[in-house]
């Protein structure tokens, strides 16, 4: 009975991540419109809404090709992985605490290793990334592959250190355990605000969005490692990219900003409030993305290992000095 309940909760979950996709698709492009005085979609529906149904149905009817030189079984493949371990991510962050969705428990999975979890998960996508360029039979798709797999390592490597001094703070790799924390001793963006900011950059990084947005970087490589697929392929590199993004502003609240918490001693309304934090870093992505221009590859990744990897190092150490000097985690 409870592999089927997670199993249900799994399925809804998917769900609402597909929507929420389908949607923030079109939410991308009535902000960007607005922040570059435009109109965005708003000729299909009212406002546009229906424009991602028509997007939809146009990818889904579009001729696929496939290259000729092309690896096929891995070809078809890197997508699929792209995907599925973008999708499986979001499966352990807590939405409430337990019981609060209808009588059941708003997560799918409550893992003790959280936090390795995401981080194994995360770095797994990156192989959907370098297969897609080197199956794709073209030299332009091989060298977007390399290149945005070495800068996704990179940036992961900082996440993954900056991710330390909150797991050291709090002494559990559970993301419950973490949220709960915060409900009694504070918001960890407050013990650990040097890790905020630079998980919050990496996150940028994963995420593929400005000034970190090296993997497409289309007037250099065409298109990047995707520059050979089309139809539903490409779309499913496109969401994967989209549902990182979900699951990352997901993911900020939770580890630094008290997760399913109230802000300010507010009334306690599980779910809504994470909601409320997630549309938060959703549009602040959004305005990062609007205002800030690509710089170049070789300067993002002097950064990710020059400058956020250090911070990241020694703000750790520090954390793991000032958690000893105490005797164990707070």
């Amino acid at each position: 009975m409870i592999y089927l309940i997670a199993a249900i909760k799994g399925l809804v979950l998917i769900l609402l991540l597909l929507f929420a996709f389908a949607y923030l698709t079109w939410g991308m492009r009535r902000g960007l419109a607005r922040f570059q005085v435009r109109l965005g979609p708003n000729r299909v529906g009212p406002l546009g809404l229906l424009q991602p149904i028509a997007d939809a149905v146009k990818a889904i009817f579009k001729e696929d090709i496939s290259v000729a030189k092309a690896d096929r079984f891995v070809y078809w493949l890197a997508p699929v992985i792209s995907f599925t371990f973008a999708l499986a991510a979001f499966a352990v962050i807590p939405l409430g605490p337990e019981g609060s969705l209808f009588g059941l428990d708003p997560w799918v999975a409550d893992l003790d290793v959280g936090i390795l979890y995401i981080f194994a998960v995360a770095e797994l996508a990156v192989y959907g990334i370098f297969l897609s360029g080197w199956a794709s039979g073209s030299k332009y798709s091989l060298m977007g592959g390399l290149r945005s797999a070495a800068g996704l390592v990179g940036y992961e490597l900082a996440l993954g250190v900056a991710l330390l001094g909150p797991v050291l703070v709090v002494g559990s790799l559970s993301l419950r355990d973490i949220v709960d924390w915060q409900g009694r001793y504070g918001w960890l963006i407050v013990w650990q605000f040097p890790a905020f900011i630079v998980y919050f950059i990496a996150a940028l990084a994963e995420m593929g969005r400005t000034p970190f947005d090296f993997v497409e970087a289309e007037q250099e490589l065409v298109g990047g490692f995707s520059t050979e697929y089309n139809s539903m392929k490409f779309v499913a590199f496109y969401m994967a990219e989209l549902l990182h993004w979900i699951t990352a502003s997901a993911l900020i609240p939770t580890l630094f900003l008290g997760g399913w918490h109230a802000p300010f001693g507010l009334p306690e309304v599980p779910i809504l409030w994470l909601f409320v934090k997630w549309l938060v870093f959703i549009f602040l992505v959004m305005w990062i993305w609007a205002s800030w221009f690509r710089t170049r590859y070789d300067v993002m990744i002097r950064f990710a290992w020059g400058v956020l990897f250090p911070v990241a190092l020694a703000w750790f150490l520090a954390t793991a000095y000032w958690v000893a000097s105490k005797g164990g985690a707070v």
